[in-house]
């Protein structure tokens, strides 16, 4: 896609919802005005051939370099007036083209090699139009001499006229399906108009949506001078001039006579053509622009005025394709799960309105691949009220079943382009079976049901059914490795058994798997406990309805329950200073109390108390500065910088001891461990109560920044590994890369340049931050200001990563 400049990506952004001022019109129709281009006009037989292929006209988006262009008149017999049809070449709005690169036919003549044009295009060309007027002495050397003497008008001609033409595509595709809704039912329109709409990049008139639904259709086509959206994809196309002249005329649109502050009209930029075509106008010729309507190998002319066949005699202008490289369309897949492979599926994409509205892409297929490394290539038709193409799955080997993967691909003109992946399944072979216990529901909850089944993406529904009661429906959703999670809620249900009707898109018979429900009081297991812990687990079932665990007088309250198999797991806080007392002073039993009253008791054995080490020292080694910043001063070892290592000593405290076991694991202040420190792998054994450390923030995961902790892992004497409790280490912090700090005079304002400047969030002079420069989250820019200047020389940071943390930047000597 060709890049745009600044100026010219804000106009048309700013443009885009500027009503149509017709581009080339002697006379700018009124504001509110906008001109149609309803009035049909001529038809013309064109077809291009590249390398040996041919193609019609409405498959073709741009030509190339040494393409032959044939177009004939494409007149009815009853064709009462000549004409002739001149083509021109042009190569930018300073290059006038050569004599030989225009070239006419006189269509009512008898030779082929008269009546039509057979053309090759040349080198260096950018654009091609055509020019049709009625039979007129001299016309042919007026006509080349207007586009010799004036190039630049027909560049902005081809490129507009393209434009309009790509987005009126749209708009035509839009009207004939809301216009079809006359055989669909009475919900049609309030499904399918915002499909529609967002496939083809149309204005959504959604309070049409909320009439009766007789009007509902006349409503959404309203106004349609305003219903069409820019697209990116069909303004590059058409994007092929550059410098003053396209500068001035997007100036030209962002004032409000040239349109800004309303919708296009079919293209995005408004310009006056009074002014770009006046200058040709003549008592013999004035200038009529068309817009095309390509459908196979006719190209048909819209006009937006009925032509003259007397002095002065309309000269019609139609663009061709420009002449640049094929611009596949960036496809991206909406999917957002498996698909299912049924009858009517269709593979989801956006990013590309002229797929839908055009025939620039053709040949359309899926590759199909099967589990078992089989393919199959299948086409697909492009649905825009359908948001994506239609697969059409009939007949399918018995292969493609569960798991299939899909790769959209095409033509796009003459190139072959690559679309999104897609994971499709289909239903068919095994049957649908609890991945888990069968007997696992309990009664009183709700309960999350793992089913495997061949194709999870095909379910429609799955619908519960216990005794002779009625269907309730559930809710579900397809997970990885061919399951579906369900979830089943029993808070009223009786025991006994529980029926799930799985009913899948393209299976007429529906599946049930039986499942067991089954009343369960709380059934205690045991009591973790480690003496020294300020915290405990309790593992059995139904362990949602305990209150409290007392062990003596430590009070332990539930913190999180999880599922883990077929059981609860609880997990258990000492309530105030409250600790696990070692074995010799604890009670033989535990009292558990549950939310209905009731009491239950639990043997209780006390575990070795967890090993235990103290931070003796810590030292952080800054990685080298890279070239062209300056060095900032993090302290004394409080922050880890991204590009550092950090060398600390710990002391095993407790009775613990270091070894060839021993570890260290490291995690940020929320989160599982995320790095391991073993001996002789960042671990050095001083003695067997001093280990030395090194961590290296570059071992740690990407993006690991913020607070991180540690704790020590040992060995027990039968290969068991104890873990300690966490404590704090050390805060990793992401630097930006400063370039200059410069002050202006004694007393400021300082100026920092530099990179990723939103790693700070304030800057100051002083330590107390009394007048600190904020920085704003997702800051882009490269330098901030700070008023007054530092009286030792230095400036205060504060990070992201470590608020609480003051970081000094030296001025610039």
């Amino acid at each position: 896609m060709r890049k745009r400049s600044p100026t010219r990506r804000i106009s048309r952004i700013s443009c885009s919802i500027g009503l149509f001022v017709s581009p080339f019109m002697l006379a700018a129709p009124a504001l509110g005005d906008p001109a149609p281009f309803e009035l049909s006009g001529p038809d013309l037989s064109i077809e291009v051939t590249r390398g040996g292929q041919t193609l019609p006209i409405s498959r073709v988006p741009s030509l190339a370099v040494g393409d032959k262009v044939v177009v004939h008149g494409a007149f009815p017999e009853s064709q009462g007036a000549n004409f002739v049809l001149m083509s021109a070449f042009l190569r930018g709005a300073t290059n006038p083209p050569p004599k030989d690169w225009i070239d006419l036919a006189r269509t009512w003549k008898e030779k082929e090699k008269d009546k039509a044009l057979t053309l090759t295009v040349p080198r260096d060309a950018r654009q091609m139009v055509l020019l049709m007027v009625p039979e007129t002495g001299g016309a042919e050397g007026v006509l080349m001499d207007a586009v010799r003497g004036k190039p630049g008008e027909f560049v902005r001609a081809s490129q507009d006229l393209n434009q309009a033409s790509l987005d009126h595509s749209r708009l035509n595709a839009f009207m004939a399906a809301i216009r079809a809704q006359d055989d669909s039912g009475p919900e049609y329109l309030r499904t399918v108009a915002p499909v529609l709409a967002s496939s083809l990049s149309i204005k959504l008139q959604e309070d049409c949506l909320n009439k009766v639904i007789q009007s509902q259709a006349s409503c959404l086509v309203e106004n349609r001078d305003s219903l069409v959206l820019t697209d990116v994809h069909t303004s590059s196309l058409a994007e092929t001039i550059t410098g003053t002249p396209t500068d001035l005329a997007l100036q030209l649109a962002n004032t409000r006579e040239g349109g800004a502050g309303y919708y296009s009209a079919y293209i995005a930029v408004a310009r006056d053509v009074a002014k770009i075509f006046g200058a040709f106008n003549n008592p013999q010729f004035n200038y009529l622009p068309t817009l095309t309507v390509r459908n196979a190998d006719r190209m048909s002319l819209l006009l937006n005025a009925a032509p003259s066949f007397k002095k002065p005699k309309s000269v019609m202008i139609a663009a061709m394709p420009a002449v640049e490289a094929d611009i596949p369309p960036q496809l991206r897949s909406t999917a957002k799960g498996p698909i299912c492979m049924a009858q009517g599926a269709v593979l989801p994409v956006e990013g590309a309105p002229l797929m839908f509205s055009t025939d620039f892409a053709h040949d359309m297929k899926v590759r199909l691949t099967s589990a078992s490394g089989q393919v199959l290539e299948v086409p697909v038709k492009a649905r825009a009220d359908k948001g994506g193409y239609v697969l059409a799955v009939d007949t399918l080997p018995a292969a493609f079943a569960g798991d299939v993967r899909g790769h959209l691909h095409g033509i796009w003109g003459f190139a072959p382009f690559d679309g999104p992946d897609y994971l499709l399944q289909r239903a068919g072979g095994d049957a649908w079976k609890a991945a888990g216990d069968a007997d696992g529901l309990i009664v009183g909850r709700d309960n999350d049901v793992a089913l495997e089944g061949m194709a999870p993406g095909c379910v429609e529904d799955v619908t519960l059914r216990q005794g002779n009661g009625a269907g309730r429906p559930l809710k579900f959703k397809a997970q990885e490795g061919r399951r579906l999670n369900v979830t089943v809620p029993l808070a009223d249900a009786a025991a006994g058994d529980v029926r799930l009707e799985i009913r899948e898109r393209g299976v007429a018979e529906a599946q049930t798997v039986t499942l067991r429900a089954r009343v369960q009081a709380s059934r205690l297991d045991a009591l973790e406990l480690h003496a020294g812990d300020a915290q405990g687990f309790l593992t059995g079932q139904r362990l949602d309805q305990v209150r409290s665990v007392m062990l003596g007088d430590v009070e332990f309250r539930p913190d999180e329950l999880t599922r883990e198999g077929g059981g609860d797991r609880l997990h258990l806080i000492a309530q105030g200073t409250g600790k696990v007392p070692n074995a010799a002073a604890v009670p033989d039993k535990a009292t558990v109390k549950l939310e209905d009253g009731r009491n239950l008791t639990l043997p209780v054995r006390i575990a070795a108390p967890r090993p235990q080490v103290a931070l003796l020292q810590r030292t952080v080694y800054p990685g080298p500065a890279v070239q062209g910043t300056k060095t900032l001063d993090i302290g004394s070892g409080d922050l880890l910088p991204d590009n550092g290592e950090m060398v600390f000593s710990l002391k095993a405290a407790g009775g613990a001891r270091f070894g060839a076991g021993s570890a260290i694991e490291i995690a940020p202040a929320q989160g599982e461990s995320i790095a391991r420190l073993e001996i002789g792998k960042g671990l050095s054994l001083e003695s067997p109560e001093v280990v030395v450390a090194t961590l290296r923030a570059a071992d740690l995961p990407p993006a690991t920044f913020g607070a991180i902790r540690l704790r020590f892992v040992s060995k027990a004497a039968d290969g068991r590994e104890e873990r300690g409790d966490w404590m704090p280490l050390t805060t990793v912090v992401r630097l930006p890369r400063i370039e200059s700090v410069t002050c202006e005079g004694q007393d400021g304002p300082c100026t920092v340049a530099g990179r990723n400047l939103f790693l700070i969030d304030a800057v100051a002079v002083e330590d107390g931050f009394a007048k600190p420069a904020t920085v704003q989250p997702g800051y882009t820019g490269r330098t901030l200001q700070v008023s007054g200047r530092p009286a030792d020389g230095a400036l205060r940071l504060r990070l992201r990563d470590a608020p609480a943390s003051v970081v000094k930047l030296a001025l610039d000597k």
